[in-house]
């Protein structure tokens, strides 16, 4: 339970994130990253590996580059679960937000992992 907590938390981080750098993404303050982190979240663990498991050869030929739009298409959704508490221009923007936020995920989640030890 306290891993999904940091997990949603460092999703809220990375939305504020990518709010701050692009016009285009509109969030309703913390409260707002903060649920579209938690429906991300669910997301994530729901919708994604089943996203994954059909688009299998895709992401195989692309090397998993394929992956990034999967996590487009998550981001996506959230934007439409959420309505004007979370708003993404475009598919182009939401892919390159999707790419971001795994980044700082990435990043963010290696950094709590080392804090750990």
């Amino acid at each position: 339970m306290k891993n999904w907590l940091i997990h949603i938390v460092v999703n809220a981080v990375a939305i504020i994130a990518v709010g701050a750098l692009f016009d285009s993404v509109m969030i309703d303050g913390v409260g707002g990253a903060l649920l579209a982190a938690l429906i991300l979240s669910i997301l994530n663990a729901i919708v994604r590996p089943i996203l994954v498991v059909l688009t299998l050869p895709i992401t195989i030929l692309s090397l998993g580059l394929f992956l990034f739009i999967i996590n487009a298409i998550t981001l996506w959704l959230t934007d439409a679960f959420l309505g004007s508490t979370f708003e993404i221009d475009g598919f182009g923007m939401t892919i390159i937000a999707a790419i971001i936020i795994s980044l700082i995920n990435l990043v963010l989640n290696s950094l709590i992992k080392d804090m750990k030890k």
